[in-house]
């Protein structure tokens, strides 16, 4: 196929964000048809996506996440190949696309169709459904990205204790969920006591608060307290979990909820060798994702995963995003399309 011009007059629902004359910004469904899509060689008819914090920044007009509007969000989407110029994907084929640039700058999940370059989508693995591939998402494909390093780290449920810090958001939950499922011994760390029980219904063993994770003493080292952490947090979040890391333990960072600023001695790195791993999960090469994919697929599924998450209809979209800009939004939600 070397054009689209059969399909450039199927005509879809989206989500579209629209730029007003005074600066605010409208989000409305719009019907839409294949020939408004952006260039790519993969045309893919959408049946999941999933929210995300980044697409609520892009529904509120962040230009940090989305400079060109109208747009439509949605960094993920899951669905069959409905044509393909590349020869290595065939009509009808599942498949799932997270981060690159979807739904920043390139229109995205929250749609019908979607059509992308081949070099961003992934073949839905075996085991997986589009459904559980979207439960999973960018946040679980993030979380699933550290479990991947403390594996190639040597980093085994026998080996010790393993912190998740930002526990009860999206990242924090799929990865207490995951590690919990592999035998993994999890202490969870949230500013949220009313979520405790959920974290334990996760998997959780035990449950600190924040501020434990918050140390002012300005001691190089404190006392060793886990092998493995994934942190959301930041700032002297980590630096607390960074001294606090017992000896050739390792330390994923994925997020600065609290600041993006680092201030830690290097005791924790010339004294027992603790290694600092950064996830940029959206950027991840296509040879590791599809190892990342597969390792999700084959060990990480969370049990219960159906009850993880809640679905919802195009219409109700940005309301859930409102609320989690708000603050007040809990738990994966789903949109069926």
């Amino acid at each position: 196929m070397d054009n689209w011009s059969e399909f450039n007059n199927i005509a879809f629902e989206a989500l579209q964000v629209s730029e007003l004359s005074d600066g605010k910004f409208l989000s409305e469904i719009k019907q839409r048809n294949i020939s408004e899509l952006p260039d790519g060689d993969l045309l893919i008819k959408v049946e999941w996506s999933g929210l995300n914090y980044k697409d609520a920044l892009s529904a509120s007009g962040h230009k940090g996440i989305t400079r060109r509007f109208p747009h439509t969000p949605g960094i993920d989407a899951a669905g069959t190949v409905a044509a393909s110029i590349n020869p290595e994907f065939k009509a009808g084929e599942n498949v799932l696309v997270t981060g690159y640039d979807l739904g920043m700058n390139t229109s995205g999940g929250f749609a019908g169709y979607i059509r992308v370059p081949s070099s961003w989508v992934v073949k839905l693995p075996a085991g997986l459904s589009l459904k559980e591939s979207m439960i999973i998402g960018t946040s679980g494909f993030t979380a699933a990205s550290a479990i991947f390093e403390f594996i190639n780290h040597g980093i085994v449920p026998e080996s010790g204790k393993v912190l998740v810090s930002g526990a009860s958001g999206a990242v924090g939950s799929m990865a207490i969920a995951m590690l919990a499922r592999n035998g993994y011994n999890v202490i969870a760390s949230s500013g949220k006591p009313e979520l405790s029980e959920t974290l334990i219904r996760l998997g959780a063993s035990k449950i600190i608060d924040r501020q434990s994770l918050d140390d002012k003493s300005g001691k190089g080292l404190l006392p060793g307290r886990w092998i493995a952490a994934l942190d959301a947090v930041g700032g002297n979040t980590l630096s607390t979990i960074l001294r606090s890391t017992t000896e050739r333990g390792i330390v994923c960072n994925c997020g600065m909820i609290a600041s993006p600023t680092l201030d830690v001695p290097v005791f924790p790195f010339i004294l027992r060798a603790v290694r600092l791993i950064g996830i940029a999960s959206a950027e991840t090469p296509m040879d590791r994702r599809l190892d990342i994919w597969k390792l999700i697929a084959n060990k990480l599924l969370p049990e219960n995963m159906e009850s993880m998450c809640r679905v919802i209809g195009l219409g109700e979209v940005q309301h859930e995003l409102n609320l989690m800009l708000a603050g007040k939004q809990s738990g994966k939600v789903l949109v069926k399309l």
